[in-house]
């Protein structure tokens, strides 16, 4: 059974490394910058007693992520961890700027090597986890909650994926493209068909789904539409092939190209950007699928799509049921910094920075999963 699943029952509190199964280089000081091992080897034979209190914080408006994360990792690699003592939020707390989300306390060179390592988890996972907070945001803003696809498989190195999934799920994403992105999580990975597909049947778009509904019979039959630039023409051709079973047609339009249903009605061009997937595209197909019958077929986009782009399509009413997003989730655009505030009990800290404490903050339990 998935820990997830113990979390979400109850039976546990925090994810561990049975989860995350850090790198065990980690231990060895291989991902932390020199100058805080130096600085623990300094501690250790100049003055080892000393307690210290870091303390963790970010400067926007956010939704926390990565805490189970760093929790665990201190209780994999720290020295004495039954010793150290954590306060922290949880992940998928809203936060505010200079909030503090993390305190730990002990020996510093019992944990002060992972303070990079910390920041870069947290910075990664709730800036993750924001972003698509922020566009599940916006994908209801015309009053009807739209279902956002994690695809962020092509947009970063795949040892991320599946950290970055769980981020995305703590943010409100309701399905990622890969089995990695679910392994924390232990769903399944969805998708259907790529571009390739298509291409090795020639552009037969109906043919390609064939051969798709007949390998995987109990799939919802979800057809991409856009190969042959002509997204009417193929979406009502695969729809009266399959009829009641087609469940949704995906656009991904370059944003180079303008579809063959504009260049066929030029008289529709001149007030709007006709590249790519646009609004007026949309309610064609819609138009078009409905005029035929087809109003339970629904429509899924895809490239290029972000919060601002979503919010232009939702305020205008855009006929879509679903967004693919990939590229603009996986911007990191919130960094943390760790602070040693309190020096055995007391404050002490760099210029500009002050011991913070944070109401909301809970005791973590120390539970050795070493053994």
């Amino acid at each position: 059974m998935k820990e997830i699943t113990l979390k979400l029952n109850g039976e546990i509190k925090r994810l561990t490394n049975k989860t995350f199964k850090f790198d065990e280089r980690i231990k060895e000081g291989w991902f932390s910058a020199v100058y805080f091992l130096k600085t623990k080897k300094i501690v250790e034979e100049k003055i080892p007693d000393n307690h210290v209190t870091m303390q963790f914080f970010q400067k926007e408006n956010a939704v926390l992520c990565g805490t189970d994360e760093a929790i665990a990792l201190v209780h994999t690699f720290a020295d004495n961890p039954q010793d150290i003592e954590i306060h922290s939020l949880k992940d998928g707390d809203k936060i505010e700027p200079f909030e503090t989300v993390l305190t730990i306390s002990g020996r510093y060179q019992d944990f002060g090597y992972l303070e990079g390592i910390i920041d870069g988890i947290l910075a990664r996972r709730t800036s993750v986890a924001t972003n698509v907070y922020n566009v599940v945001k916006a994908a209801k803003s015309s009053g009807k909650q739209k279902p956002v696809i994690f695809m962020g498989d092509r947009d970063d190195h795949y040892t991320t994926q599946a950290g970055d999934g769980y981020a995305a799920c703590i943010g409100g994403s309701t399905a990622q493209a890969t089995q990695a992105m679910n392994e924390w999580w232990g769903k399944e990975g969805m998708g259907t068909m790529p571009h390739a597909l298509i291409q090795m049947f020639r552009g037969d778009v109906v043919a390609a789904t064939k051969a798709y509904h007949e390998i995987y019979p109990n799939d919802e039959i979800a057809a991409l539409v856009d190969y042959n630039n002509d997204v009417i023409t193929d979406s009502l051709r695969v729809a009266r092939e399959f009829g009641d079973k087609l469940a949704s047609v995906r656009l991904d339009t370059s944003r180079t190209l303008v579809d063959k249903y504009f260049l066929r009605n030029h008289h529709l061009m001149g007030s709007f950007d006709p590249r790519g997937v646009n609004p007026e595209l949309i309610f064609a197909l819609r138009k078009a699928l409905d005029d035929e019958g087809y109003n339970h077929v629904k429509i899924m986009v895809s490239g290029g799509f972000n919060e601002k782009r979503i919010l232009e399509f939702e305020s205008k009413n855009v006929p879509v049921d679903m967004y693919g997003v990939g590229r603009s989730l996986l911007n990191l655009n919130i960094g943390f910094t760790g602070d040693n505030v309190l020096l055995n009990g007391e404050p002490e800290a760099k210029q500009g920075r002050r011991y913070r404490p944070n109401p909301r903050l809970e005791r973590v339990e120390y539970l050795n999963f070493n053994e």
